[in-house]
């Protein structure tokens, strides 16, 4: 009996622990599901103020914003991106808050391990009430709008606690984002993992060996889209055009969708700012187009704009020698929310500073970062301005600011200048070390402090040829013969690049050829799908044309084929989607600087992929490469032209179930933008989806596709008379409080 009561306890007992346990656990599971909104740090909201936009679409959506201040304006772009795009606006803001794992996991941890490394909610904080007044107005506006979004459509948030925002967050996006478009996340990876850096691609130092190899990419906006990431640009001036018209073309090539996909605007306000272009997710501002009386667009260069510095530690590694003398090595332990299925883990990581700039701790040693624009905002004030300028002098009295790190600007305005200028904030660095290697941590005289003088990047206005081009291409080619600057007159200290893109090749032949260059002409070069038989084309061609395929039927008739293939990717040769795939991994290593890839792994792997999928190695490209965005009524499933390296760009894709590529990186927003003598400002654009990329609902989220793939362009409205005569919608938007 005795022996029952004690088993019948016992089984009390375990029943109740069992209890425990799983109340325990599910207390565990809530909290894990639970814990991030409420340990995320609040942002105050910005100053309390009125605000009052209109915002009237055309019959493609795209919004025309207008207020009586510039800050009206920056609060109505902000709620008409939310009404087309509130999902990507909400990553980027995730990522502004050092929060983007709690949305994307482990690859927005990465995000957010960078953020804090890279201190931008420490330098948002700092340099924010530098800024001006105006300026500072205009992001504050902003976040109120996205504000104002999200508190009149809650169930659309998808991260608690995410908003109220200010324009310090806004600021803070810009800290982070703006270093990774001249590749910083290329040093960030491979530093973290204790790998080999990959080989710049600027210019190596006469009497120095680069020490720099292969490496690795994070997330967005780097990645294998950013590492790849190209654009053309082309400005003719009226001597050149054949009827007096200064023309301007923008072709910026960004990932189709996320967080740096163009985002089309018009803005105009009571105070002067009158703009039309493409801004990214988290902007109140357009970064390229055009106002009434000049226009730029942008290309992505890659100049030398990052140091590395090995650093000397002590035993214990709490200090770092620097000129005998022993500093602290500062240290701060963060914790990454990282999405797991319901739950967020917190995973806890250490960063480290010095004087020179991040650092990074891995089994090889200590390594410090600096860059370019390290520590600024001054960009954030710098497009602003650049929005308004009224003429050459003005405009490049902005760039001369040396405020925004990087990326090539060409131009054009009413008055017939072009212009180039390899826009980079070229670090004045002190002769007598290998700035293409890792450098000396110790030594203080290694630490550059701050860009070299405007006069001396490589620039260009108004050339004897009458035309200009960029295609991420060295700036020693830009203007055709006899125009060109030479590559010699630059030290090569400056760390600018040396290397060119067959687009680059092709432009500078196409405009080289022409006599005049017309508008059908222009439009021809810009849709040109050709490569040129030389640069990493050649030499993969050359290879594969000296394989032996051994027996190999299918690959002999690929070679065979590649052999009769007419060097275009315009969807009629039979070669066409076999160059294709062949291409892109050569194109890959040759921006990336990554090693050589196999010519017969290359071209079996292809044709491979298009047996399985087609049942020939030769079906039309048309059938492989497409244009596809999906689900909804408005889904669309079209063909596609160019290549990963021509200029009509389809540059990266995915790889679908039934063996097609759906590009989804490449030609994005194409603007012309037209300066007739005695007239005014006249622009066409488009671009591959809609206005509403991630509205399936919205007849806006693949209206401009068929256009697209057809090379057509829409009308640009640019007037107030021409937006009214085209009004599809119109409303007035505000945050005023309710009267009683």
């Amino acid at each position: 009996m005795s022996t029952m009561v004690k088993q019948s306890r016992a089984g009390k007992v375990l029943t109740w622990l069992g209890g425990g346990l799983a109340a325990l656990l599910f207390a565990g599971f809530v909290a894990l599901a639970t814990w991030e909104p409420f340990a995320a740090a609040p942002s105050a909201p910005p100053p309390a103020r009125a605000y009052s936009a209109e915002i009237i679409r055309d019959e493609f959506g795209v919004p025309h914003i207008s207020g009586r201040t510039d800050a009206d304006a920056a609060f109505g772009i902000a709620i008409a991106h939310a009404e087309d795009d509130f999902f990507t606006l909400q990553d980027v803001l995730a990522m502004a808050r050092g929060r983007y794992g709690a949305i994307a996991g482990e690859k927005g941890a990465q995000v957010d391990y960078a953020y804090h490394l890279l201190d931008a909610r420490g330098t948002a904080e700092r340099e924010y009430p530098r800024l001006p007044a105006d300026t500072r107005a205009l992001f504050d506006a902003y976040a109120a709008g996205l504000n104002r979004y999200a508190a009149a459509h809650p169930r659309e948030v998808k991260l608690g606690r995410l908003f109220p925002i200010s324009g310090v967050d806004v600021a803070a996006g810009f800290a982070l984002r703006q270093p990774f478009f001249f590749g910083l996340d290329q040093v960030i990876g491979p530093l973290v993992a204790g790998e080999p850096l990959r080989p710049e691609s600027a210019l190596p130092i006469p009497g120095l060996t680069p020490a720099r190899q292969t490496a690795l990419a994070l997330p967005l906006p780097g990645g294998e889209d950013g590492a790849l990431a190209g654009s053309n640009a082309f400005a003719i001036a009226p001597k050149k055009s054949g009827d007096g018209v200064t023309r301007l073309v923008s072709n910026a090539h960004q990932p189709w969708r996320g967080g740096v996909a163009w985002y089309e605007l018009r803005v105009e306000s009571g105070q002067g700012w009158h703009f039309a272009g493409a801004s990214f997710p988290g902007s109140p501002y357009p970064f390229l187009g055009h106002n009434e009386h000049l226009g730029w667009t942008n290309t992505v260069n890659r100049p030398d704009l990052i140091d590395i510095y090995r650093l000397v530690l002590n035993k214990a590694g709490t200090h770092y020698r620097l000129d005998g003398r022993w500093l602290p090595l500062a240290s701060r332990t963060i914790t990454l929310p990282v999405k797991v299925g319901p739950l967020t883990l917190p995973i806890r990581r250490t960063i480290y500073r010095s004087v020179h700039g991040p650092v990074i701790r891995n089994s090889k040693g200590a390594f410090a970062i600096r860059y370019a624009g390290m520590g600024s905002l001054a960009q954030l004030d710098a497009y602003y301005r650049l929005n308004k300028a009224r003429s050459l002098a003005e405009w490049e009295a902005v760039l001369a600011r040396m405020a925004i790190p990087s990326t090539n600007f060409l131009y054009a305005d009413a008055a017939g200048n072009v212009a180039y200028v390899y826009n980079a904030a070229l670090p004045d660095r002190p002769r007598g070390f290998d700035w293409r290697g890792i450098l000396p941590g110790d030594i203080s005289a290694a630490i550059w402090r701050g860009p070299v003088r405007y006069e001396a990047l490589p620039r260009y206005v108004n050339p004897a040829s009458g035309w200009l081009f960029n295609a991420n291409n060295a700036p020693f080619s830009a203007a055709g013969p006899g125009s060109d600057l030479a590559q010699s007159a630059f030290d090569p200290v400056l760390g600018i690049e040396a290397k060119s893109t067959n687009r680059a090749r092709r432009a500078a032949r196409l405009m080289a050829e022409a006599d005049v260059i017309d508008r059908p002409t222009l439009e021809r070069i810009k849709y040109d799908t050709g490569y040129e038989r030389s640069g990493y084309v050649g030499r993969a061609l050359d290879e594969i044309a000296a394989l032996d395929p051994r027996g190999d039927r299918r690959l002999a008739a690929a070679q065979a084929l590649l052999a009769r293939w007419d060097l275009t990717a315009d969807n009629i040769g039979r070669a066409d989607a076999l160059a294709l795939l062949v291409l892109k991994d050569f194109m890959s290593a040759e921006y990336q600087n990554k090693p050589w890839p196999d010519a017969r792994e290359e071209l079996a792997e292809a044709a491979a992929h298009l047996m399985r999928h087609f049942g020939r190695i030769d079906p039309p490209m048309s059938e492989v490469l497409r244009l596809r965005q999906k689900p909804g009524p408005h889904a669309v499933d079209l063909p596609l032209d160019g290549g990963s390296d021509t200029l009509r760009a389809s540059t990266t894709w995915d790889v679908e179930p039934d063996g097609r590529l759906a590009v989804r990186h490449g030609d994005s927003f194409v603007m012309f933008a037209e300066w007739a003598p005695g007239q005014k400002v006249r622009s066409q654009s488009i671009q591959p989806f809609g206005a509403a990329t991630t509205r399936p609902g919205s007849m806006h989220f693949t209206d401009q596709s068929t256009l697209f793939v057809q090379h057509r362009l829409k009308p640009v409205h640019f007037w107030r008379a021409d937006i009214l005569a085209n009004t599809v919608s119109r409303k007035r938007v505000t945050n005023a409080p309710a009267r009683r």
